[in-house]
């Protein structure tokens, strides 16, 4: 809720809500160090005073927003303005909030002293992170569609909620103190234990540090690596609470011993598979999420063993916290720095294994055997493909005859050693070897394998892969955001200023170019860059100007060594405006565009607040009157729109929809399906589109629009799930 606050300040990139995780991991670590220094107050009645006198100071920041003292966000490095901009808006009351649960099991253990319950007030972590967990779940599928934004936060959503609980904390507060009403003394500070060693405690902050890291890495890797599904962040955090939930119980779902023995295999086969694509994403996002989750209740369940009597549980969770914010600082902030691929992910996988039994006893020769026929099996694909690349002859004979590619066979070859794995998984370091030896080999074939180039940003990873196609003339350039196109170019010099897919000139977008084109000279302005393919379009009397937030993709689209279209294939100059689409149109000046293509919705990162009534307000304002806005609506798994034709119709708008179905008889990547949806500010500005029967005028629709303050993906996702018959009827027109 409080991230969709900050969207129509900055982008909706999947970067945005990492660095947000890293934020409320933070004020959680906060709250959990202020708990853990409330202890040092002897009286349990002040300790309840103090903690209720700051929930009231919160909640003076009530209903939530977010501030604007810091202005607008740089958004090409938008990572500190998003941090000091939470920290301001909503640090306190989350803070504050987030303390309570573990002053709640202190002052349990306290007030409980003397009797079995009171010995393990950790079950009550089991239960707050159950109602964590069904909070998650609620959110998109109950939440959001229900209510705005304003609603969400005011006094009959989380404002009424936090007075609620505030009151329920007085209520709680009256049964701490029910033995002074009793006149018996106030409860006694327990009797201290023997303090937490410092390797205990790197133990502890290393355990927590995992699961955090593994949840973000597991959510990079489906989204960019695997295939692309709405609110695929839900699963891996929802998982992720689960396992808090059976770590703590007293008699937990699944004990440890069967955790260790499921998650030996499945992190076996995953740090095998993950340096592949997989024809079967459903299988591989099985695969990879059972991993994750077995790997994170591993870790939570040796944390819970390892928790220290009560009179140190705020110690305890406040070691927990930080390892929260070292793993997920790890690999939403640090992460993309350092590495040019989501290589943190496959990391952390391997190094779970050293929080696995060391084993005990003496070393046979067994353990040391299956290692070294492991090391043998692991070094297998490495020396086959080096030999292959050497000798031309047996490589020619190798793909003549053997009916797997090489990441299937390397698949194949190295499956003996994660069964090696398995069979010494109680042994640690031996464990650990080998998946990273099957790491290593796995990464050294897949390098280069599906793409000539890969960088990362914020942003994402950006990759260039080369898809040969023998009717554009051989090798086509194909620049990729994980599993989603955004652009291809023929390299050969007959077709190479040719724009493909989208954005062909049979497609919606080429025919808005091109009969805007016939109008005269027009000023054309395109939101999100691709391989720059739009530029095709570029007359010389023409003005052009990209809007792109990801500084990469305006670097890659300029080399001529990847993409020639900026640099070649356009007629004159072209510009670029990096920054958030929202934030950059802003400050164009209005009616002075003749054509404006938004062009940001790929795949299920859906910018929604580019396609809000209040952005289309904003796109029309910036056009002469016969001007007209392009809305590339192209979405596989949501239903994008139905909001928009609701936007243009709220607006009292003319529109236009067409969906363009690619032709049998082009070569394969000429053309691509699109879908596309045009706007006017009067209805002089469509005439020409009227005139072709590709377009024509969407009916009526009751799907209520999409604002600043209202969106509901998880109905976008219904209606592409169960193709309703209001969107059959727009797309059989």
């Amino acid at each position: 809720m409080v991230t969709k606050l900050v969207l129509p300040m900055l982008g909706g990139s999947p970067a945005v809500w990492n660095t947000a995780m890293v934020f409320f991991q933070t004020a959680l670590l906060a709250g959990y160090g202020y708990a853990h220094l409330l202890q040092k107050v002897g009286s349990i009645k002040t300790q309840v005073s103090i903690h209720l006198g700051l929930l009231l100071v919160a909640a003076l920041f009530l209903p939530l927003s977010v501030n604007g003292l810091l202005g607008d966000p740089d958004p090409a490095a938008p990572i500190m303005w998003l941090l000091a901009t939470l920290t301001l808006s909503v640090g306190a009351p989350f803070a504050v909030l987030s303390a309570t649960a573990p002053l709640l099991q202190a002052w349990y253990a306290r007030v409980r002293v003397g009797h079995a319950d009171g010995q393990n007030p950790y079950v009550l972590y089991a239960a707050s992170n159950l109602g964590s967990f069904l909070a998650l779940l609620s959110y998109p599928i109950l939440i959001e569609p229900l209510a705005t934004l304003s609603g969400q936060r005011g006094w009959f959503g989380w404002s009424g909620g936090y007075i609620a609980f505030v009151l329920m904390v007085v209520a709680l507060a009256f049964t701490v103190w029910r033995r002074r009403l009793d006149q018996t003394s106030e409860p006694a500070p327990l009797v201290a234990s023997a303090p937490l060693s410092w390797r205990e405690k790197g133990v502890l902050v290393l355990l927590a540090a995992a699961p955090s890291s593994l949840m973000l890495g597991v959510t990079s890797h489906l989204s960019t690596d695997v295939a692309s599904a709405p609110f695929l962040w839900v699963l891996p955090l929802a998982l992720y609470l689960l396992t808090f939930v059976i770590a703590f119980q007293n008699r937990p779902w699944i004990p440890l011993n069967v955790t260790l023995i499921i998650q030996g295999a499945t992190g076996a086969i995953v740090v095998l598979i993950v340096a592949f694509r997989s024809a079967n994403w459903s299988l591989a996002f099985g695969l990879h999420l059972t991993a994750f989750f077995f790997a994170a209740l591993m870790c939570h369940q040796l944390l819970a063993s390892r928790r220290p009597p009560p009179d140190r549980l705020t110690e305890f969770y406040l070691l927990m916290s930080l390892g929260g914010v070292v793993g997920g600082a790890f690999t939403a902030l640090l992460a993309p720095v350092i590495f040019n691929m989501v290589w943190e992910y496959p990391l952390v996988l391997v190094l779970v294994g050293l929080a696995r039994p060391w084993g005990k006893g003496r070393l046979t020769g067994a353990p040391l055997g299956t290692l070294i026929a492991a090391a043998v099996v692991a070094a297998s694909p490495v020396l086959l493909a080096i030999w292959l690349d050497a000798n031309d002859g047996a490589r020619g004979w190798f793909y003549a005859n053997v009916p797997l590619g090489m990441d299937q066979l390397t698949m194949v070859l190295l499956m003996p050693a994660a069964i090696c794995a398995f069979l010494i998984r109680d042994r640690a370091l031996f464990f650990t070897a080998i998946l990273l030896m099957i790491t290593l080999s796995a990464q050294w074939i897949a390098r280069g394998y599906d793409w000539s180039y890969s960088e990362r940003s914020f942003f994402g990873v950006m990759r260039v892969a080369n898809a040969p196609d023998p009717r554009l003339g051989g090798d086509v350039h194909v620049l990729m955001h994980g599993t989603t196109l955004h652009g291809a170019q023929a390299r050969d010099g007959r077709f190479d200023c040719v724009p493909t897919l989208y954005y062909a000139a049979a497609t919606p977008i080429g025919q808005a170019a091109t009969m805007v084109g016939r109008r005269g000279p027009a000023k054309i302005g395109v939101v999100g860059q691709g391989s720059g393919a739009m530029a095709t379009y570029k007359r010389t009397e023409d003005t052009m100007t990209f809007f792109e937030i990801d500084p990469m993709v305006d670097q890659l689209s300029r080399d001529p060594q990847w993409f020639s279209y900026i640099s070649h294939c356009a007629s004159g100059p072209i510009n670029t405006v990096l920054g958030d689409a929202r934030l950059t149109l802003a400050k164009e000046t209005p009616g002075s565009y003749d054509l404006l293509i938004i062009d940001a919705f790929s795949s299920d990162a859906v910018p929604t607040h580019l396609l809000t009534v209040e952005a289309i307000e904003g796109y029309l304002a910036l056009l002469k009157p016969d001007g007209v806005v392009l809305l590339h609506l192209s979405n596989r798994n949501l239903d994008i729109t139905m909001p928009a034709v609701a936007a243009a119709q709220a607006l009292g708008k003319p529109s236009l929809h067409q969906l363009y179905y690619e032709r049998d008889d082009t070569p394969e990547m000429a053309e691509a399906s699109t879908e596309a949806l045009i706007l006017s500010p009067t209805a002089q500005g469509l005439t020409d589109f009227m005139a072709d029967d590709r377009w024509n005028t969407p009916a009526r629709t009751a799907i209520r629009p999409w604002t600043d303050d209202y969106v509901n993906l998880f109905g976008s996702l219904q209606r592409s799930m169960f193709d309703t018959p209001e969107l059959q009827a727009l797309r059989s027109q």
